[in-house]
């Protein structure tokens, strides 16, 4: 049983190299990668590169109380919309009873984070009542929303007519007559669905629909004449209207009721549309969840996949099947973000199951904003954006500047420890050290980018701090070994036996510092996650250095006479170390032992 146990570990022992260059590719790779996303440096917190503040002011125009509970809530759904993973360091803090205080680090989109940061995401699904190209634009196709897995797009109006049981789109195209005329027809046919209260505060329609197929509400002469004047209104609205400037966009859509048709700009493929929109059908918190995805099997690229609430299922296929029935464009339901059309799909049957697409011209990004908006909810209360400032490094360059040189005193210090008490072994060390600290800096620069972990000033300190992590776990090797030798053993096999005692203690003390950075990052936000995050990213690298380097590289100078023969500067010299005789390997008599026998023979 023995003799193949040795077999392996004389194996193992003579391929130390092949860990040395599997660390050593990985390093290469991860180098590689960082000069070709171009991210050379980590992405520096807004305590040391400067970066945006934003004040917001609660309004208490949903019928929710300024509260401490709201206000906490607020900032949840805040930090959870512009901090992703806690890392990236954007802070959000009250301050006073009604304000809250945005900080985002330079390199971040300040202008996408200070749009999700406070909007309220009040999504209101709308029936079209009329749409058409604004400011010149070009008619181009609008999205389809299906049953979930099912939306193709298709590349005309025509096209999408002869599948009107896929889900297929539609361009939104206006009533051949004038502008005031589409409106007017729209309303005074009936097509704006008379609203009917819901437990969620929103609105169903339930028109009554003539044998021609037209659906005609019934209303008094006092609701008719009101009804009048504000299909007059609208017409108004809607013929003056113009979404290609920004400046009338910002006065529509926004402030209507949910029970009341309106008027609503939106951007369907880069060009803008104007809508007629009735009383919404569905509210957005309905929405149950909301995830960004690619469609593979189509062409209509990124969507956004939507899970209805069992009301919500209910109440959206009730107007799908409603609208499906009607001509275009009022077969299209409006997706109302904060009063903006985000997309108007093109209904050909009732969609059921409660799974529905947002299918348009999204990008990646455009769909994981929306998605995210809608995953997190809305806020408990809407907020004024107060001010907007730009915060300068101010002390950041001088904070870095003692950060980094409190780290190279650190460092300075460790190495000295290790030259002095430790000779030879310090190269090893020191080796080690480099090897971690590359690891550290190339993924602190990968992962800027990819999560938005930013280097702050206790992030720094979690660098220093795993300085002596890292070099805690070689002393511990390292003494294991002048111990084997102690015993009077040679290198070789001092080295050996040595790692598995080490080994394990290494594991074990790396893994009480991680689980410390673990909960550290769970149980805190901002500033102290990054702490946390840097502590245990590095003593994970740790882990690494050790078993793939600094063991491998040991096993290697073993075999070197500088360090086998126990030279004095080697820093395992036998003879200062007290080392006791070598050991003695005897045969053992064959006959019966009739004296004490030495411990030490074999």
């Amino acid at each position: 049983m023995a003799a193949p146990k040795r077999g392996r570990t004389a194996s193992a022992q003579s391929k130390p190299g092949r860990s040395l260059a599997l660390i050593l590719i990985a390093i290469v790779a991860l180098t590689g990668g960082m000069f070709l996303s171009g991210n050379t440096t980590p992405r520096l917190g807004i305590d040391l590169a400067g970066g945006t503040s934003i004040t917001l002011k609660a309004k208490a125009d949903q019928g929710s109380a300024i509260n401490k509970a709201n206000m906490d809530t607020a900032v949840d759904i805040m930090n959870r919309r512009v901090n992703g993973l806690g890392v990236s360091e954007a802070e959000v803090q009250t301050q006073g009873t009604d304000n809250i205080i945005v900080n985002i680090p330079k390199g971040t989109n300040s202008k996408e984070a200070q749009q999700q940061v406070g909007t309220t995401a009040k999504l209101y699904f709308r029936p079209v009542l009329a749409s058409e190209p604004s400011g010149g634009a070009a008619q181009s196709p609008s999205p389809s929303a299906s049953p979930s897995g099912s939306s193709k797009p298709s590349p005309s109006p025509s096209a999408s007519k002869e599948k009107a049981s896929s889900s297929s789109t539609a361009s939104p195209t206006a009533s051949a007559t004038s502008q005031g005329r589409a409106v007017t027809d729209a309303l005074k046919a009936g097509s704006t669905p008379s609203p009917s209260t819901s437990a969620s505060g929103g609105s169903s329609p339930s028109p009554s629909t003539s044998a021609s197929g037209s659906a005609k509400p019934s209303a008094t002469p006092s609701a008719s004449s009101s009804a009048g004047s504000a299909a007059a209104k609208l017409q108004a609205q809607y013929a003056a209207l113009d979404c290609s400037k920004p400046a009338e966009r910002a006065k529509v859509g926004g402030a209507a009721k949910p029970g009341d048709p309106t008027v609503a700009c939106g951007q369907i493929r880069g060009a803008w549309y104007k809508y007629v929109l009735g009383p919404a059908a569905v509210d957005g918190t309905e929405v149950k969840k909301a995830q960004a995805v690619f469609d593979t099997q189509g062409a209509s690229g990124w969507q956004v996949q939507m899970n209805f609430s069992s009301s919500g299922a209910k109440k959206f296929a009730d107007i799908t099947g409603q609208l499906a029935k009607n001509q275009s464009p009022q077969n299209e339901f409006g997706i109302v973000l904060d009063g903006e059309v985000v997309s108007s799909p093109y209904v050909s049957q009732a969609i059921t199951g409660g799974q529905a697409e947002i299918t348009g011209s999204f990008t990646q990004q455009d769909a994981q904003s929306l998605a995210n908006m809608l995953s997190y909810g809305a806020l408990p209360l809407s907020f004024q954006e107060q001010s907007v400032t730009t915060v300068t490094a101010a002390l950041g360059g001088e904070q870095l500047h003692a950060g980094l040189l409190a780290g190279a005193i650190g460092l300075a210090l460790v190495v000295i420890y290790l030259v002095v008490y430790y000779r030879g072994l310090s190269l090893v060390a020191m080796a080690s050290l480099v090897v971690s600290a590359i690891l550290t800096y190339v993924i602190m620069s990968l992962l800027g980018p990819a999560i938005g972990f930013a280097l702050n000033l206790p992030a720094v300190c979690g660098a220093i701090v795993a300085i002596g992590i890292t070099a805690d776990s070689f002393i511990v090797y390292f003494e294991r070994i002048r111990d084997e030798i102690r015993e009077g053993r040679s290198l070789r096999p001092a080295v050996e036996r040595a790692w598995p005692r080490a080994r394990r203690t290494v594991l074990v003390s790396d893994f009480v510092s991680f689980l410390a950075a673990a909960v550290l990052f769970i149980v805190t936000v901002g500033k102290v996650q990054g702490f946390a995050f840097t502590l245990g990213l590095t003593t994970l690298l740790d882990v690494v250095v050790v078993f793939l380097f600094t063991k491998p590289l040991m096993t290697l100078l073993a075999r070197r006479r500088f360090f086998a023969s126990g030279h004095k500067w080697s820093g395992l010299d036998p003879k200062s170390l007290g080392a006791k005789p070598p050991l003695r390997r005897t045969r053992r008599p064959a006959g019966p032992v009739t004296g004490p026998v030495d411990p030490k023979e074999v």
